[in-house]
């Protein structure tokens, strides 16, 4: 083979190849060289050290030098010896440069031409190259990846998603470790690509290759016509099938099969995704299928065919092929093979393993062999081939050796001088060859290799690696390998100490190298004693320290530096089995529990301390003694192996107590207590030890313990105390009554346990079910299947952990140790009332040591005895019942609810005797009863103390324990969990029962409800032991109940009137929902809970559960929505619940009699966006216009919070509508209550403005919402009810401000005072409001309603109207006019009065004259007219107020701000630069220009120096202030380009003169300017007719003006012509604007500046395309940040009722989050902010639409399967499923349609079908559409509308046979001719479009003979 010519040597140059780090450093190192001596090109350079830019032919190397490089290349890759034909010299007697040979570290393969080269090519870490494709075989299966070992001993890795091709659908995160087992195996040989090479590390022989096993890059170029029958092929098992196996060969063009008949390989089943080799035994051309055979013997024998025209992209590593020897090199051979290519085959590749210095004989030229591909580089066309005899097989060699192994007697087979010895080591059964590199052979430097060894001499080796591929071991010699007790991974064991040298320190720790080039971590934690936050600082690089390992985990292996472990003397813990009890070792902490410590050994050995064996003293905390990475010392104390559980002490020796102070388990001590900490109570047992309270111990209530807790102080004395068990010294007691009261029955030992026995413990644990402690560590299970009645409550919500409970002992397993028990109620309820006893037992100590702290006497218990009359005073009366208050305790109180008044009327002040049912010592209350019943019985006696001691007497006589009794209850106390009950039989003794037991403390407590009768059992009778209370029993409910009772039930029926029992199943907020008898159920509605006035939530005292007495009213009306929910319609009124007759009358239907002006309650259900609706009984509803629930707007801005669902709310009637049974209710009352009852609809307008006047009149208040802002002067629209408006006129705005209309905007909410309202001549109402609230005297003043109220020389403000030439007329109030002609409208001279007094504009001037009769006012402006008040009110500072927003124009731009000239007025003020912008301002001459307008805010007045400071910041605008940017409003060009018909004077009829109205000036500016506005515009509705004001104000007052919303600004013409024409001028006028607009869009005439486009917004707040525009302005600055800041702008500005607009900008605040934020995080934020505002489900799509349109698909996807869950009834939903499955070319579209079918309504299905079909056909398979179709029509044939659509799709795609098909099948069906006929024509325009003329008159036929059989047949019918 012919060395590379100098043309591919200029060319590699050229493309700036470089050589990598090692080869520059060898030139630099060379200095001593001399340069000028020449030489010839260097084909190829030694191991890639190729200078950078080679020129000339030189080299800077000496031939020494040369010869040193080769000879460390192929030491350090195995490469052969080259022999040197000189004699070594000195480096410095060296000066002639030897031409070089050919590099062994660069690739060839451009073909023969010349010289052959001397050494076969061989792949290195540095000429490897992407795009190589390699053989390998598996060395190792990681959990992520595959080791994939390559020839010449180099290794790449296969992450686990390059394993498979993507076809497969396997899912890189299922590709685990023992996914990648199942489908790989080591030794497998497989072929590979070469991806990357890693970058990051450049260390010397330490570059990572990565690697692909994909098969579309191995075969990328392979076609079907270049596969032949015989080539072997290797693909994936892509499914299996019943009769074999499909294939995937990588390549979409073709597939594979394999049946399972031809598996004569092996009989293992194989897995989806496995790689597996096979022949071709056919090719299917047509359908594209290749047919494999698996055999193993035809796969290792079959030989690639010599195809004409073979390409390198065909040829794939391990293929076989024939090839011939072309020549011999100094390491290796080159062959021919297929005739166009060349190879080279290394000498550690020959077919003798062990070839001796003679293997060149054995191959002569044109010797054939066969060989197979081990590596081929397409970009250099360099094949490396294999003679390897196992590899021929197609077999890995076999590894029988280890690493580390070692052999002393191998046998020298070659020696290569300067390069090493090939060794033979006696392996088993076969040997096994070996090479020794020369830097190996010797510690010191070897030399003459052939003189100190022998061919055939034995030598000692060490097998130091392994090369799978080729089988051969590396070995070394050095002495020192022998040497050292760590050689390798497997020789580093647990606990040994060695020493290390740190490589690299980094923040999780150090990695270090041992003696033997092993290396290990350090983790940070175990670098040092303590924690170090810098450990860079002390552990250099380098240094050397002494380090003990602490596990070895595969090849990973960690150490510690801690010194206590590598210092420590003690036995090493290393395994369970080394664990012996007594054993006393180090260890260190890994996690610290409120139990205990885990503490970690050797090897991952780990064992628990419990918290007695801590050695702390009581109550002090475990994480303030020891820390996470404390290195301790501890004692083993007892061990499982088998479990891997070792229990450890902290205390080496524990102290061994004295017989006396050792306390047993299970006995009862007393205690006194020492300290009361945060986790519970410290107290000294026997004045020597000492013992813990947990807080939870303190009571069987969960309540009552912290009450315990925070009433203990030091010294208290516990009589009783139950030791539970001891940690170390410390006696851990409880004082739960249960468990001393039981005290003997606890079980120490499980042989002490019974099954079937009750027995009382305590929760400790409530993980995976409860776990029940006893005495000791003795511990009992119960699964969460026996532990709750109820399974759908959860566990750890029904119990907590140090509960008392009750344990029922199912099995007992004496072997391992196991007590299951059972909590279930059922089984576990209390036969006893301990529970309630140890309450009140508990509440009586806890009042004892409250009165002990405040030193209160507990005097007043003794005159409130149970069942004892007391005397008192009502103190109050509220709605639950009365307070009565006693003369001699004034902090104590009784209380008696209604139910205890015995129907008594008690008034505040009453005198009452009562009986005392209950007493509360703790809140110093008293429950009292008023009832006859119990008071009469003392009526003889009003000695109280004597009685008590009788009736005690007498109640008791009669009472026996575990008697059963019928009982009444009084009193329900559900938040102590007890009730009081009274006995009827037995003289009305009052008892106590509790609600609830031990096992059942926290789940929903049974109801009860006063006057309820239920049977109980005594057990227990007053005494100090029960605080003197009778305690009774409840029976349980439902246990007499019989089958034959039920079955009765269950046939007896309900009528119209019947009471029942009913069982409360749902509360909602506007009714119960109950249960009674047998499967009936029920509905309270909440106008039927209450007699009289509506209570505001009346449910709240009801619970789910609570068992009730209604009365059934009505049947359920079928026609009401959830009629079927329940069938009956209850009361639970008390009116009706009575037993007199007057219940009939209740219960027929009420007419709906009600009057305007009533006064009626209801309830809220429902609250829109105008209407807040209420619900005033079953059949009547009433509604409340929005604006009639407030006047002020921060009321009417929160309506929803006004009014809750379930709100008692009380109105007036305004009108009756008794159709619909419907009211309109007010909430003011009305002021006349007008006639008559007539609904809405046919009210006369007589009626109407009747009601107008009855709830609106002059003076009151209203709310009112801004319908529309009037141009120019015209003031606002103002909704005021529905279909009712009010006009603000343009002085009734504010008080004289300068600009009045700044700060309203639409839809703003405003408080109103009616002006006037007055009736018109078409029925409607004319009403006049006012905006000013004003009364000081000032503002009272300047109003001027009247023309009598004016006077000459009077100084009055007014706004200008209109301007003409001749002068100006202003406004003085919204009746009342001024004149001022041109000559007084200044002192000078006025060039243009447009400019200077434009409309709206506010003048202050003096009265001329007054003509009363004609109504005429004339004004001047003059300042020298003799008056000084006008100078001075114009020059005064004390009129301006900090924080008003004033106008006014430039007067002077200056270095240091602006000087402003304020409107109205000849004051100056001053901007400074620092208030003109939130941002910085560069060059404010630049910016401003002298004569512009602007606004600002004033910040401060001084009235003494006359001066004023103004802002123009931003900042200092609100949101609804309008902000005006520096910019020209107006311009020259502006101000002349006027409207048509602007400025033409007008006379009415009074002879005034006036023009017509003229638009606001500065919005016609904006619009004009900028196009964007122009657009919104254009969008808007057809303004209305612009008509002067002062022909509505002038007209005759007696014409109606009809202020409706579409019409408001309207006024009435004379004849419906006129009308006519000026809609139809109007409407030209418009379409104008539109083109003009649009013209202006097209020369994209944007605004061009943030201040343009604040202008902009400023008349389009609501308009989201203004501030997306915005916002897109923004991102063209780069300025994401503004962006953001603009879109949450307008988020905040835009009114909430616009939706749509609101959703524009989340849209595009979400486009801009995805392009330019944080994705998908920024993204998710916005969206579910979105969500909060906006119809989820459009968010929802939008999100969507936004992630498909930007390639996003997975996210896209799991996006789709929320929605298809959240909205699952949605048919556009699940069609953008289908859709996105179709677009990316996904199978799964028929599960989709099955999932939609289920979920979607029925009436759903044929949209979703068709639709999912029309996709199909579009973007699907036609097949499957068709499919579709045909499944809907044969459910329904005759729907026209389905033949059509399915129609249009066949017409569409074009298959002229299938449409005629169908359309002969849908003129077949038998439909009426209407319905026939447009699907004859479209058959018939189908025919004229593709047909010919006879299938037209085919069809003409058919549609002749179809009318008449058709109207045939209609004829007939």
């Amino acid at each position: 083979m012919a060395k590379r010519s100098s043309k591919a040597v200029n060319r590699k140059s050229a493309n700036g190849l470089m050589p990598d780090k090692a080869s520059k450093k060898i030139f630099k190192n060379k200095t001593n060289l001399d340069n000028g001596v020449q030489s010839k090109t260097l084909a190829m350079q030694i191991e890639d050290d190729v200078p950078c830019f080679p020129r000339g032919g030189a080299t800077s190397l000496s031939r020494h030098e040369v010869d040193e490089v080769r000879a460390e290349a192929d030491a350090e890759f195995g490469g052969l010896v080259r022999e040197s034909n000189n004699n070594r010299r000195k480096k410095t007697l060296q000066k002639k440069n030897h031409p070089a040979e050919d590099d062994t570290g660069s690739l060839f393969g451009d073909g023969i031409s010349g010289k052959l080269p001397r050494f076969a090519n061989k792949i290195t870490s540095k000429n490897v190259s992407p795009g190589m494709k390699i053989w390998g075989v598996i060395a190792e299966i990681n959990k992520k990846d595959l080791v994939i070992s390559l020839p010449g001993g180099l290794r790449g890795l296969v992450r686990a998603c390059e394993a498979f091709d993507p076809d497969l659908d396997i899912e890189t995160k299922d590709a685990d470790s023992s996914f990648l087992s199942r489908t790989f195996r080591v030794g497998q040989l497989v072929s590979c690509i070469v991806l990357d090479l890693d970058a990051d590390n450049k260390e010397k022989g330490n570059h990572k290759i990565w690697l692909s096993l994909r098969l579309a890059l191995l075969y990328k170029g392979f076609t079907l016509d270049a596969i032949q029958e015989g080539m072997v092929l290797t693909a994936y098992v892509k499914s299996i099938e019943d009769h074999g196996y499909i294939l995937s060969f990588g390549l979409p063009s073709f597939v594979g099969f394999l049946p399972k008949n031809d598996r004569t390989e092996s009989r293992d089943d194989k897995v989806v995704g496995q790689l597996l080799q096979g022949v071709v035994r056919s090719i299917d051309r047509s359908r594209k299928v290749i047919y494999l055979s698996s055999d193993h013997d035809a796969v290792s024998k079959c030989v690639t065919k010599d195809v004409k025209g073979i390409s390198i992209d065909l040829l794939i590593p391990g293929m076989m092929v024939n090839a011939r020897v072309l020549s011999t090199l100094e390491n290796g051979l080159i062959l021919s093979f297929l005739t166009y290519f060349t190879g080279t085959v290394d000498i550690f590749n020959l077919e003798n393993a062990f070839p001796t210095t003679e293997w060149k004989d054995h191959y002569g030229k044109n010797k054939k062999v066969s060989a197979r591909i081990l590596f081929l580089d397409p970009s250099t066309r360099a094949v490396g081939l294999t003679l390897n005899s196992h590899l021929l097989q197609n077999e890995a060699p076999p590894s029988l050796v280890k690493t580390g192994d070692i052999f002393d007697r191998a046998k020298i087979v070659r020696v290569d001088r300067g390069a090493g010895l090939l060794i033979e080591i006696p392996s088993v059964p076969v040997s096994t060859p070996a090479y020794v590199c020369i830097s190996d052979v010797a510690d010191n430097k070897a030399q003459k290799l052939d003189k100190q060894f022998q061919e055939g001499s034995n030598v000692r080796v060490r097998v130091f690696g392994f090369r799978h591929l080729e089988g051969l071991a590396i070995g070394v010699l050095k002495g020192s390998a022998f040497e050292g007790s760590v050689f390798t991974h497997s020789d580093v064991k647990p606990g040994m100490t060695v020493k290390a040298k740190i490589l690299a320190v980094d923040i999780f720790g150090a990695i270090v190298q041992l003696t033997s080039g092993v290396k290990a971590l350090c983790p940070l934690p175990h670098m040092s004693e303590f924690e170090i936050a810098k450990p860079g600082k002390k552990f250099n690089v380098g240094a050397e320290l002494v380090f003990r390992v602490l596990g070895v985990k595969s090849k990973r292996i960690t150490v510690t530096h801690k010194k206590t472990l590598v210092k420590s003397k003690l036995p090493v813990l290393s395994s369970y089995a080394e664990a012996t009890d007594g054993l006393v070792t180090h260890g260190w902490i890994t996690k610290i529990e409120k139990h205990g410590c885990f503490v970690r050994f050797y090897n991952g050995v780990q064992g628990f301390v419990p918290r007695s064996q801590l050695g702390l003293e009581p109550g002090r905390d475990t994480s303030t003694t020891y820390h996470v990475g404390q290195v301790v010392k501890c004692r083993v104390t007892s061990s499982l192996p088998a479990s891997r559980r070792i229990n450890l002490s902290f205390l080496i020796t524990p102290r061994r107590a004295s017989e006396d102070e050792i306390v047993s388990l299970g006995s009862l001590v007393c205690g006194v207590v020492e300290q009361v900490t945060h986790r519970g109570v410290i107290v000294l047992v026997n004045a020597n030890a000492k013992g813990t309270i947990s807080t939870d111990h303190l009571a069987d209530h969960h309540e009552q313990a912290s009450l315990m807790k925070s009433a203990l102080k030091p010294g208290y004395k516990f009589d009783q105390l139950l030791v539970l068990d001891t940690e170390g010294e410390n006696l851990v007691l409880t004082a739960k009554y249960s468990l001393v009261n039981s005290s003997q029955q606890l079980p120490l030992e499980i042989s002490q346990i019974s099954p079937y026995s009750i027995v009382q413990g305590y929760i400790c644990n409530l993980k995976s079910g409860c776990f029940v402690r006893y005495l000791g560590r003795l511990t009992g299970f119960c699964p969460r299947s026996k532990a709750i009645d109820d399974q759908r409550n959860d566990v750890s919500e029904a119990f907590y952990v140090g509960q008392s409970v009750r344990s029922k002992i199912l099995d007992v397993n004496g072997e391992t140790g196991r007590i299951t028990v059972s909590l279930k109620q059922s089984s576990c309820a209390s036969t006893d009332t301990s529970f309630i006893q140890s309450y009140f037992l508990l509440e009586d100590k806890i009042a004892k040591l409250q009165m002990a702290d405040s030193k209160c006497s507990e005097v007043w218990t003794e005159n409130f005895g149970i069942g004892s009359i007391v005397e008192g005073k009502i103190h109050e009366a509220k709605e639950f019942g009365v307070v009565v208050s006693f003369e001699k305790y004034d902090d104590v109180f009784g209380f008696a609810p209604h139910y205890q008044l015995g129907g008594n009327d008690v008034e505040t002040g009453t005198v009452v005797r009562a009986v005392v049912l209950d007493v509360s010592r703790l809140e110093r209350v008293v429950d009292l009863s008023l009832k006859p019943e119990f008071v009469t019985r003392f009526k003889d006696s009003s000695d109280i103390l004597p009685h008590k001691k009788k009736r005690k007497r007498e109640a008791n006589k009669e009472l026996e324990l575990h008697q059963t009794v019928n009982a009444v209850v009084e009193i329900v106390k559900e938040k102590e969990n007890y009730m009081v009950l009274s006995l009827p039989e037995y003289n009305h003794a009052v008892g106590y029962a509790s609600l609830t037991d031990y096992n059942i403390q926290k789940l929903p407590k049974k109801q009860f409800v006063n006057g309820q009768s239920v049977t109980a059992t005594i057990m227990a009778l007053p005494s100090p032991s029960t605080v003197g209370r009778l305690l009774l029993l409840l029976k349980s409910i439902g246990e007499a109940e019989t089958s034959s009772s039920k079955r009765a039930k269950k046939k007896s029926g309900y009528n119209v009137g019947a009471l029942v029992q009913a069982e409360i199943t749902d509360i909602k907020p506007l009714e119960l929902r109950l249960k009674f008898g047998v499967g009936f159920h029920g509905r309270v509605h909440i106008t039927e809970a209450t007699d009289g006035a509506a209570a505001e939530d009346p449910f709240r005292n009801l619970r789910i559960g609570q068992t009730l007495t209604a009365r059934i009213v009505a049947k359920a009306d079928k026609y009401e929505k959830n009629w079927k929910s329940h069938q009956w319609e209850l009361s639970i009124r008390p009116s009706m619940l009575t037993d007199s007759n007057e219940i009939r009358d209740k219960l027929t239907p009420v007419a709906f009699n009600f009057s305007i002006g009533q006064s009626v309650t209801g309830y809220v259900y429902k609250v829109d966006c105008q209407w807040v609706w209420l619900t005033v009984s079953r059949e009547v509803r009433a509604q409340i216009f929005f604006l009639d629930t407030s006047c002020e707007p921060d009321e009417l801005q929160d309506l929803q919070k006004q009014f809750s669902v379930g709100k008692s709310v009380r109105g007036h009637i305004l009108s009756i509508n008794k159709e619909k049974r419907l009211l309109r209710l007010v909430l003011r009352p009305l002021s006349t209550i007008p006639n008559g009852n007539e609904t809405i609809e046919d009210q006369s307008n007589d009626n109407v403005i009747e009601n107008v006047f009855s709830l609106i009149r002059e003076g009151s208040v209203v709310g009112g919402r801004i319908s529309k802002v009037l141009p120019g002067v015209g003031g606002l629209l103002v909704e005021i009810g529905p279909h009712l408006y009010g006009k603000v006129h343009f002085t009734e705005l504010t008080d004289s401000a300068p600009d009045p209309l700044l700060g309203y905007r639409e839809g703003q909410f405003v408080k109103c005072k009616v002006l006037e309202v007055s009736p018109t001549g078409r029925g409607t109402v004319h009403v006049d409001l006012s905006l000013r609230f004003g009364d000081d005297v000032t503002s009272l003043r300047d109003r001027v309603d009247k023309i009598e109220d004016l006077q000459p020389n009077m100084i009055v403000k007014g706004y200008v109207k209109s301007v003409t030439p001749k002068g100006c007329f202003i406004s003085l109030s919204r009746k009342l006019d001024a004149k001022i002609l041109l000559s007084n409208l200044s002192d000078g001279f006025i060039e243009s009065p447009e400019k200077e007094f434009p409309v709206g504009k506010l003048v202050i001037g003096k009265v001329l004259s007054v003509e009363t009769l004609s109504r005429r006012v004339e004004v001047t402006l003059k300042m020298s007219s003799g008056s000084g008040a006008l100078k001075a009110q114009m020059n005064d500072t004390s009129s301006l107020r900090v924080g008003d927003i004033i106008s006014g124009s430039i007067r002077r731009v200056e270095s240091y701000g602006l000087f402003i000239t304020i409107d109205h007025t000849t004051l100056v003020g001053l901007c400074h630069i620092s208030e003109l912008s939130d941002d910085s301002v560069d060059s404010i001459e630049s910016k401003y220009k002298a004569g512009e307008r602007v606004k600002a805010k004033i910040l401060k007045v001084d009235n003494e120096r006359h001066r004023i400071s103004l802002g123009m910041k931003n900042s200092h605008f609100g949101d609804d202030i309008e902000i005006q940017t520096p910019s020209k409003l107006t311009s020259d060009e502006d101000e002349g380009d006027k409207e048509e018909g602007e400025g033409e004077e007008v006379v009415d009829r009074n002879g005034q003169m006036d023009n017509t109205h003229k638009p606001n000036s500065d919005h016609q500016s904006q619009v004009e300017e900028f196009p964007v506005l122009a657009q919104v515009e254009s969008r808007a509705s057809i303004l209305p007719l612009e008509v002067s004001l002062d022909d509505i104000e002038q007209a005759d007052m007696d014409v109606a003006v009809s202020w409706t919303e579409e019409h408001a600004a309207v006024a009435d013409t004379k004849d419906e012509k006129s009308k006519r024409r000026a809609k139809r001028k109007q409407k030209e006028d418009r379409e104008l604007e539109i083109i003009a607009a649009e013209q202006r869009l097209l020369e994209k005439d944007m605004p061009r500046s943030a201040e343009e486009f604040e202008k902009v917004i400023r008349g389009s707040l609501n308009s989201s395309f203004v501030w997306i525009k915005y916002m897109a302005f923004m991102l063209s600055l780069a300025d994401v940040d503004k962006a953001r800041a603009i879109a949450e702008r307008a988020l905040k500005t835009i009114n909430i009722r616009e939706e749509t607009e609101k959703l524009n900008v989340w849209v595009a605040y979400l486009n801009l989050e995805n392009e330019y934020g944080n994705p998908p995080e920024a993204v998710v934020k916005i969206f579910q902010r979105a969500l909060q505002y906006c119809d989820p489900k459009k968010v929802h799509l939008a999100l969507l639409a936004m992630y498909q349109r930007t390639e996003q698909h997975k996210l896209a996807n799991e996006l789709l399967d929320k929605m298809t869950k959240k909205f699952r009834h949605s048919c556009k939903v699940w069609l953008r499923r289908v859709q996105s499955l179709l677009k990316q070319h996904q199978d799964g579209v028929q599960a989709i349609v099955n999932r939609a079918v289920l979920s979607l309504p029925r009436h759903k299905h044929i949209k979703f079908i068709s639709q999912t079909a029309i996709l199909e056909f579009k973007c699907g398979v036609p097949d499957r559409g068709r499919s579709f179709f045909e499944g809907i029509l044969r459910e329904y044939p005759k729907r026209t509308d389905l033949w059509n659509i399915y129609l249009d799709q066949e017409i569409r795609l074009g298959d002229v046979n299938m449409t005629r098909a169908l359309f002969e099948r849908a003129i077949s069906l038998s439909l009426k001719l209407r319905k026939m006929e447009p699907l004859l024509k479209k058959y018939l325009e189908f025919e004229k479009t593709v047909g010919d003329e006879e299938r037209i008159e085919y069809v003409k036929k058919a549609a002749l003979e179809y009318a008449k059989t058709n109207l045939g047949i209609e004829t007939e019918d």
